[in-house]
């Protein structure tokens, strides 16, 4: 009947019936994970899915066969008419960069050539060298052959921007090697300090369009963002797409929900994983969690997250990459709005949008532009006199001296756990050592096994070799030992007569030889080169086998030196403006790898006095100020005064009335502030908890009382006052601070809580940080402390490396793969861990090899620590 109904609709609409499947698997076994899927779809569990779901298991791919004896043959045979028309090609598509950025009179050559000679004479005011003019020339020759001049002028266009709102932004990766993009002000990489590759930005047999990453301050970057909508229109510009994909834990969450597990067992069942687990190891890890493996319901739960890990999950948005066009881009790319307002993003991700060489400008952002922005403009109103990124001292032995020690906690880069066990070792002297170091504690390094003959060389314990004479420049300024991606083109440049755009295609080709193989050609072209060159075939061949074992890991020289530039001006507003780098950092979270409890102890540790946030003192960001007791001057040190963003659940419009109010006048008490302000009972609430009333009511006991007991007259009784007698209540206890302070602000300005535990830690025969640090090499020890950060690399074959904190600083702790399965609860749960172990120093980096761990957390009560864990 159905048939026949659409039979008459055809011959009446004039158009002809297909045979249409409705596919929605490849196979009927796979009808199960459709349906879970389609529940997760529509938010709610498979029993009351109802008809969403599929009635049967018949929408699947079907042999030719069945579907002839199910479909007429006039319908078959028009499904197969309408395939064949079906001949688009992703070459039909034509691009064109927006041409608007030229101005009348000029040819998008002509004008970037303008530009790029301005900016030359900007950067060397006295005349630019020979060789600058030659790879200046070079790469405008080279840009204008692959018709690139629009995308340079777009980007070019952005950086204006963002200088002309005093944004701070700095081009980093692969544009770094550009003499054009240094002159362009894109990136701050002078090509006099640098030895440049271009063809590892621009390639003529890549050809590509290239990549250019700006990063822009985190708190700023949306301003950005909105200028390039407002230039082109929605129509034509639009952030690429990121398709997230299912891990064990979303996976397990979503199915479980679908299967009809109701939230707390969902939660308890996604706790109970980690990123690294196997899908073997989930029964187990269920099984701890308290979950019976073996019923029905765990097995299907098991079954179909199995299925699902890996399947794209949804669509989300690139960290910042736009695309901008000519044209509507809805004429290229499927475009949609996206979930934040006044943002429209294409629905494909980035490898799609390369895949059709569409122009995508990488509008990133970095947290530490923030805070040194912030930074510099704290010292500036401070010191009286304006100071800029330009007007810091280059070189400062006393800033690397700072690094030598591995003071570093809250700089850009390397402040991490691996890079400050590498600091004291490798002892960075000067700009290029920073390049250095920033390159090599990364994965590749690491496994290529580069980290330790750099440093024994570094240190005069292994003699400097390289392979050849001629090699020697590619590899001197890293000690024979190759670290960089650019050094691998060098080198088959320089050994096997590569030009530079093939060598750039076989440094594509390393970075997916492992999973794709085909370095066939490479290798014969390789050796038989070094051959003509006067290699012998054996050395050849050592090269080869030595380019296979680095090419595919090495870190781009370009991108370590744009960071490095940021890394030596973070350390210098650390060494030598403590308050206000911390300050800024304060006012720039969420951002970088220490919490602000940790920052606030670390500025502390610097005779940097800190202040706690007060309604009668601070503003909503953190500030400077005088010492207590002194007068202000500029060349005296300040104290920091918290803001009052740091009381948790302090909302910031509350706070700009707050200081509205206080600005007309002082406020005389709780009363007059809550009534002036406008604070409602939470707000009220969470200020008389994080201590800011101590100036209007003292302890927190009587700032609660105080909160309490304000009252919010009728008009008629405006300005009525009762008197009351005082009600004077004790003072909080110190312990009883501590809690308070943690739970309403994340850390404390008394004691740390391990300073508090100290004489039951003793008992425990626990030695402090200090002491375990003044025993010898090869100690056994038991140290304790609050689990401040969790990290497990993939490349650390299932070693977790765990950092305790106490009272007297802060030790790394390295736990086995063995040890981690057999203590994985306390591993991964423990707030206070204890931990036995053997002591390792060496080059005044000490770690301590775990051996037994053990769980504290009954000494800390109701005080809730949060580490950060494997990000």
């Amino acid at each position: 009947r159905l048939l026949e109904e659409l039979r008459a609709l055809s011959r009446d609409c004039g158009l002809p019936l297909t045979a249409c499947g409705d596919v929605h698997m490849h196979r009927r076994g796979r009808r199960a994970l459709a349906d879970t899927l389609t529940a997760i779809r529509i938010g709610k569990p498979l029993s009351a899915a109802g008809a969403a779901l599929s009635v049967n298991g018949e929408r699947h791919l079907r042999h030719r066969e069945v579907l002839r004896r199910v479909y007429p043959p006039e319908l078959l045979a028009e499904s197969v008419h309408i395939a064949r028309r079906c001949r688009f090609t992703l070459d039909q598509l034509n691009y064109t960069y927006p041409r608007e950025l030229v101005p009348d009179g000029h040819t998008p050559t002509s004008y970037l050539r303008e530009l790029t000679i301005a900016g030359m004479a900007r950067r060397w005011p006295d005349g630019a060298s020979d060789s600058v003019r030659q790879q200046v020339e070079h790469e405008l020759k080279l840009i204008a052959e692959l018709k690139y001049e629009a995308f340079f002028l777009t980007v070019e266009d952005v950086v204006a921007f963002a200088r002309r709102q005093k944004i701070l932004c700095q081009g980093r990766g692969s544009a770094a090697n550009s003499a054009v993009c240094y002159c362009l002000g894109i990136t701050e990489v002078d090509p006099a300090r640098m030895s440049m590759l271009f063809e590892r930005f621009i390639s003529k047999e890549r050809n590509e369009p290239p990549d250019i990453d700006v990063d822009f301050e985190h708190q700023r970057r949306e301003e950005v963002l909105q200028y390039v909508y407002r230039k082109y229109g929605r129509q034509r510009a639009a952030l690429a797409a990121t398709v997230i994909s299912y891990r064990p834990r979303s996976a397990i969450r979503d199915v479980g929900k679908a299967l009809g597990f109701d939230l707390e067992q969902v939660d308890r069942l996604a706790r109970s994983i980690t990123a690294w687990d196997s899908l073997e190891a989930l029964t187990e890890r269920l099984s701890e969690s308290g979950f019976d493996a073996r019923t029905p319901a765990i097995q299907r739960l098991l079954v179909l997250t199995g299925e699902i890990l890996g399947f794209p999950r949804h669509l989300s948005q690139h960290v910042g990459g736009f695309v901008i066009s000519q044209q509507p881009l809805a004429e290229l790319v499927p475009v949609e709005n996206a979930a934040m307002a006044d943002r429209t993003i294409i629905q494909w991700d980035k490898d799609d949008l390369e895949a059709l060489g569409l122009l995508k400008v990488d509008c990133l952002a970095l947290g530490m532009l923030s805070a040194i922005r912030r930074c510099l403009d704290l010292i500036s109103r401070w010191r009286g006199r304006r100071l800029g990124i330009e007007d810091i001292p280059a070189e400062d032995p006393e800033v690397y001296r700072m690094i030598q020690k591995a003071d570093t906690i809250g700089v850009f880069q390397i402040e991490s756990r691996a890079q400050m066990s590498m600091l004291p070792r490798l002892k960075p002297a000067c700009y290029y050592d920073l390049v250095i170091e920033v390159a090599i504690v990364r994965p590749g390094p690491i496994q290529g096994k580069m980290v330790h003959p750099y440093l024994r060389r570094r240190q005069g314990k292994e003699n400097v070799t390289y392979p050849s004479e001629a090699l020697k420049e590619v590899f001197e300024r890293t000690l024979g030992v190759p670290i960089f991606q650019e050094q691998v083109m060098q080198l088959a440049i320089v050994a096997a007569g590569f030009s530079a755009g093939e060598a750039d295609q076989l440094r594509r080709s390393m970075a997916a030889w492992k999973r794709h193989g085909g370095l066939d050609h490479f290798e014969r072209r390789i050796i038989e080169g070094m051959r003509e060159r006067g290699y012998d075939e054996a050395f050849a061949q050592r090269v080869f086998e030595q380019i296979k074992g680095f090419g595919s890991y090495g870190f781009p020289e370009s991108h370590a030196a744009s960071f490095a530039l940021l890394v030596y001006v973070s350390c210098w507003l650390k060494c030598f403006e403590p308050a206000a780098f911390c300050c800024a950092l304060l006012n720039s979270q969420p951002m970088g790898f220490y919490s602000p409890s940790q920052l606030i102890q670390d500025v502390r540790r610097h005779d940097v006095t800190v202040l706690s946030a007060d309604v009668s003192f601070s503003d909503w960001d953190s500030t400077l100020e005088p010492e207590p007791g002194r007068q202000r001057t500029p060349e005296g040190s300040p104290a920091l005064r918290l803001g009052l963003r740091q009381c948790k659940g302090f909302p910031e419009a509350a706070a700009l009335r707050l200081l509205e109010a206080r600005q007309a006048r002082p406020f005389s008490s709780v009363q007059d502030l809550v009534l002036r302000a406008g604070l409602d009972r939470k707000q009220q609430r969470c200020l008389a908890e994080a201590g800011a009333l101590a100036s209007l009511s003292g302890n927190r006991h009587q700032a609660a009382w105080d909160v309490a007991g304000v009252e919010h007259f009728p008009k008629l009784l405006e300005g009525s006052r009762i008197d009351e007698a005082p009600v004077h209540l004790r003072e909080p206890s110190e312990a009883e601070n501590l809690l308070a302070d943690y739970a309403s602000q994340g850390f404390t300005l008394g004691r740390h809580p391990l300073a508090l535990l100290r004489p039951m830690l003793e008992q425990e025969r626990v030695s402090s940080v200090e002491r375990v640090q003044a025993r010898p090499h090869g100690t056994r020890v038991r140290c304790a402390g609050l689990v401040t950060l969790r990290q497990r690399p993939g490349t650390a074959s299932g070693v977790t490396f765990l950092t305790l904190e106490d009272d007297t600083g802060m030790l790394n702790v390295i736990v086995w793969k063995d040890l981690a399965v057999t203590q994985r609860r306390v591993l991964l749960a423990s707030t206070l861990m204890a931990v036995d172990g053997v002591l390792e120093c060496q080059e005044g980096v000490w770690h301590l090899i775990a051996e037994r761990l053990h769980c504290f957390d009954h000494l800390l009560g109701d005080l809730k620590i949060r580490a950060r864990n494997f990000c």
